[in-house]
């Protein structure tokens, strides 16, 4: 095959790829929805119901600070992403923009509050397009590097064993494992010892950051995932271990990015039943994921929402007062 037969098929390979991706896509939600049909009419929504009223103070509130701990801890993606982008913003105005643009991102979709809400808020406290890009990277980084790391170790050590009817198995796991095992030290192995610290894409210049800062962003994601699985134990009424709670919560949250569904609703929950299903009974299963949405995305929405509404009011103010007064009598 000559060069150019080469490079026609390559390209026609790059132009039908969206399309195939698109189908796969529509394909994978379709058998979510079946699945998620299947579910609702075997459920014992009464079930469901006594659970979320059967919760306890205590178990509510630890939930609560859980969930805290993590948009905490994610708040801190920006801050890194400061001295990563050389800005100087002041970390009190950093941090409210990343309450509002995370809380945003798990109900509404990346594009929404990780993209769109990004730009708008950070433009308007003075950044320039390429500084808010390389905050919103640093913050995608930290958050894939830990779940990388995190999922990587608990399907290597095998922690966690896929049901028997599922295509993949233990073992394709623990290779899966291994795999995001490397690609972290193979990141790390470039952020410590790469003589050429940056690359540019479509005219985008990649930096990349110093070991000692890479080494932060992974130990950040790695608790942020952590705590938001500690939020769904404690939902759950500690009926399943912790650690199979987190390898099941990693599992289920990268099939949510792949249907594109905004939270992932509905195929965490049907994740989670098809893997505790020999542990607890549907309905706790699905009355405890419903208390989690409720703690980790409903409240957490809500306070964002005020938030962003006194960012917003705070930024018109500013510019009224910034607009140059007409002269007396004219």
């Amino acid at each position: 095959m000559s060069q150019t037969t080469e490079a026609q098929a390559q390209s026609g390979w790059r132009r039908r790829w969206p399309l195939i991706k698109k189908i796969l896509t529509y394909v994978f939600f379709a058998l979510v929805i079946g699945l998620l049909i299947g579910l609702a009419r075997n459920l014992d929504w009464q079930e469901v119901y006594s659970t979320l009223r059967n919760y306890r103070g205590e178990t509510l509130w630890m939930a609560g600070a859980a969930a805290l701990g993590s948009y905490a801890v994610y708040c801190c993606f920006d801050v890194l992403g400061k001295g990563y982008a050389r800005h100087d913003l002041p970390v009190r105005q950093i941090l409210p923009v990343t309450f509002v643009c995370y809380a945003f991102n798990l109900n509404l979709s990346a594009w929404v509050g990780g993209i769109a809400l990004r730009f708008r808020l950070y433009s308007r406290l003075g950044l320039k397009p390429a500084q808010i890009t390389r905050v919103f990277t640093m913050s995608l980084l930290t958050n894939w590097l830990g779940y990388m790391w995190l999922a990587g170790l608990i399907f290597t050590m095998g922690w966690i064993q896929p049901p028997a009817n599922w295509e993949i198995g233990g073992t394709a796991l623990r290779v899966i494992g291994v795999g995001l095992l490397l690609a972290c030290l193979a990141y790390l192995g470039l952020c410590g010892f790469s003589r050429q610290r940056y690359w540019v894409v479509r005219g985008h210049e990649i930096h990349l950051p110093s070991l000692r800062l890479a080494l932060v962003q992974m130990a950040l994601g790695a608790a942020n995932w952590s705590l938001m699985a500690l939020v769904v134990y404690y939902m759950l009424s500690q009926q399943a271990a912790y650690p199979e709670v987190l390898g099941i919560l990693m599992i289920s949250s990268i099939a949510g990015v792949i249907t594109h569904i905004p939270a992932g609703l509905g195929v965490i929950e049907a994740v989670f039943v098809a893997m505790l299903a020999d542990e607890m009974s549907k309905g706790a299963i699905v009355g405890g994921l419903i208390g989690y949405r409720v703690i980790y995305f409903l409240v957490p929405l809500l306070l964002a929402t005020l938030v962003y509404v006194v960012l917003e009011a705070r930024a018109k103010k500013l510019r009224s007062g910034n607009q140059p007064q007409a002269p007396r009598g004219a």
